[in-house]
């Protein structure tokens, strides 16, 4: 065919339909591109916010059993203590107990020798023998003259002088009688004694010591304590102290000896809260009959806690304090952070014993990632997405 002669139609036809293939194809392959890249990047939105959900471990409150114990510091106190003091001046002239000697009561363990009670006391008597030998006479007196009265030679006023003078001289006589017993009962305590059985825990004097009467004036000459039976005395937190009834027992440790325990029983509360420490005092009987324990010591004191409903704790991980306060994160039945506000009873170290803030029920978050607000929506992983406690990994789990 000649180059300048005319293509058949059916070459056109041909290209025409060649074209609207390609067209076609090219059209099916964008598409398919496109829808591609459409669902590649739904997919990945719906990957990306998925990971944008925390994943949490969440555990259930845990009861603690209602036999709870508490321990706390004590001091060991003699049941009775008597520091002996003086109650006349003068200079010690002897004694017999030193520290750590046992003692009856009445027994005889210092004397003062008191010179210028004792002048006191002489001249009382004499003064006293004084206002006798005027009162016998004033009585004496008013006899004869009532003898005269019938001859009139004796006035009737002058017989109510005379009575009125001996009334005046017996209530002399009486003031001077009871002066006199005054300083005896004051030589009496020339001898210093022992108010009851008991062991001398101080000494503070010497033979020639001056001794001034009175207790503000320095040291206690003795002090005797009985340690048969020691009070145990110990602060117990204001929280506690509704659930340490009067009766109850207590277990006594001591530093000296680590492998003995001491049977003790609560006695007495001082029913108030020392607004220093917040806290009230107890008092616990302690049976020392064989004298091993000391007063004044250092005591370990474990209480038993008497409680209407069981406790429950979380894990220490679990608490969040921040502006709004100690707070708690839980996971709702639809999986979404509430945070409750909670009060701490005991910090029982890798656990909390909480007060309240929280039911038996409650999905707590065991470690709760920063950031987290209410309404935040979460995925629960673990044992705790069903409902039940964490493992102990989970309660662990670092935080995201």
């Amino acid at each position: 065919m000649s180059p300048t002669e005319p293509r058949s139609p059916v070459s056109h036809r041909k290209l025409g339909i060649f074209g609207v293939v390609a067209l076609i194809a090219a059209g099916l392959v964008v598409g398919t591109g496109i829808r591609a890249r459409e669902e590649q990047g739904s997919k990945l939105k719906e990957w990306t916010d998925d990971q944008a959900i925390p994943s949490v471990a969440v555990t259930l409150p845990n009861a603690k059993d209602l036999n709870a114990t508490i321990e706390l510091p004590g001091r060991l106190e003699a049941y009775y203590r008597a520091p002996i003091f003086a109650r006349v001046s003068g200079y010690l002239k002897s004694w017999s107990a030193d520290i750590g000697a046992r003692v009856k009561a009445g027994q005889v363990i210092a004397e003062i020798e008191a010179p210028d009670l004792d002048q006191q006391l002489l001249q009382a008597r004499a003064d006293l023998a004084s206002q006798q030998a005027s009162a016998r006479l004033s009585e004496a007196t008013l006899n004869r003259r009532k003898t005269l009265v019938a001859s009139n030679f004796v006035s009737a006023q002058e017989i109510d002088e005379r009575t009125a003078d001996l009334s005046n001289k017996k209530a002399a006589v009486n003031s001077g009688q009871a002066n006199v017993e005054r300083l005896e009962a004051l030589a009496g305590y020339k001898k210093i004694t022992a108010p009851f059985d008991g062991v001398v825990t101080a000494r503070d004097t010497d033979v020639g010591a001056l001794i001034n009467a009175g207790g503000g004036s320095g040291p206690a000459m003795f002090v005797i304590s009985d340690i048969t039976k020691l009070r145990v005395y110990v602060n117990v937190p204001q929280n506690y102290v509704p659930a340490i009834k009067i009766g109850a027992k207590a277990i006594i440790t001591l530093p000296e000896y680590p492998n003995r325990t001491f049977q003790a029983t609560v006695e007495a509360s001082s029913q108030a809260v020392d607004v220093a420490s917040g806290t009230t005092r107890m008092q616990l009987g302690l049976d020392n009959s064989r004298g091993e324990l000391m007063p004044g010591g250092y005591a370990s004191v474990k209480l038993s806690l008497q409680r209407d409903s069981a406790p429950l704790s979380i894990p220490a991980s679990a608490l969040i304090f921040n502006g709004s306060g100690l707070r708690v994160a839980t996971v709702g039945a639809d999986d979404k952070v509430l945070f409750k506000p909670v009060t701490i009873a005991r910090d029982l170290g890798r656990e909390i014993e909480l007060a309240s803030g929280i039911a038996p029920d409650d999905r707590v978050i065991a470690a709760p990632p920063d950031g987290l607000s209410d309404g935040d929506a979460v995925r629960v992983v673990g044992a705790g997405a069903k409902g039940k406690p964490a493992t102990a990994s989970e309660k662990q789990a670092p935080r995201s």
